[in-house]
C-alpha cells in the first residue's frame, strides 16, 4: 500500500487524510515535504536547530489545520504559505526581542574585519538578504526559489496580482541596492587598505 502512495497526488492525499485520519497517508506528505520546509526555515533563521524547531512547529500547525485545505491552490502552494506566514510571525517576535535586550544592555561585539573580507565575494549576495523584511524576503523566494506564477502568489498571500507585481518590484529593487552599497562599501575598505599598504612607498 504504501508504495502505491507514492503515486497518489498531494491533494488525494490530504483527502484520504481527512477522510479516514490514518496517520499513514500525512505520513507521507510529510517525507515528501520536510526537507523543503526545513530548508525554507534555514533561510529564515540560518540556525540549524531554529529551523528544526519552525518546521516541527509547521507540521503541527498543518496537521491541526489541514481540513480547512481546499483544492482552490495547489497543497505545495498552501503549505509554502502556512510555511512563510510562520517564519515571518517568528521573525518579527525575535527582532522586537532583540531590540528590547539591545535597549536593556547595548554592547557591540568586536567586528573581525579580516575573516569578513576573506568572505565577502561568496556572502555579499546572502547579507543583502538578510537586511530585506521577512515579507520583501518571502516573496522573492516564492517567485525564484518556488517558481510559483503572479496567481499563486496572489492566492499564498491574499493580495491582488497588481499588488504582487508592485511588492516584487519594489523588492528587487530594495536588494539591488542593499547589495550594490554593500559592493561600495567593500571597495572603499579595499581601496583604503590597499593604500595604507602601499601609500609609504
Amino acid at each position: 500500500m504504501k508504495a502505491n502512495l507514492k503515486k497518489e497526488t498531494d491533494e488525494k492525499l490530504v483527502k484520504l487524510f481527512i477522510e479516514t485520519q490514518k496517520n499513514i497517508y500525512f505520513e507521507h506528505l510529510y517525507d515528501r515535504y520536510s526537507d523543503k520546509v526545513y530548508r525554507k526555515c534555514l533561510s529564515f533563521v540560518k540556525d540549524e536547530a531554529r529551523a528544526e524547531d519552525f518546521a516541527h512547529d509547521i507540521f503541527l500547525k498543518l496537521v491541526m489545520n489541514i481540513s480547512s485545505y481546499k483544492e482552490t491552490a495547489k497543497f505545495s502552494t498552501w503549505l509554502y504559505s502556512i510555511t512563510y506566514n510562520y517564519c515571518i510571525d517568528q521573525t518579527r517576535l525575535a527582532k522586537r526581542y532583540s531590540e528590547t535586550l539591545m535597549d536593556e544592555n547595548f554592547d557591540v561585539e568586536d567586528y573581525d574585519e579580516g575573516a569578513e573580507m576573506a568572505e565577502m565575494e561568496a556572502t555579499k549576495l546572502r547579507k543583502a538578504l538578510s537586511q530585506m523584511q521577512p515579507e520583501e524576503k518571502s516573496i522573492l523566494m516564492m517567485k525564484y526559489q518556488d517558481d510559483l506564477s503572479i496567481k499563486e502568489i496572489s492566492s499564498t498571500l491574499d493580495i491582488s496580482e497588481s499588488a504582487v507585481k508592485m511588492r516584487l518590484l519594489r523588492a528587487k529593487e530594495k536588494i539591488r541596492k542593499v547589495y550594490l552599497e554593500s559592493t561600495l562599501i567593500w571597495g572603499i575598505i579595499i581601496a583604503k587598505a590597499l593604500s595604507l599598504l602601499f601609500g609609504n612607498d
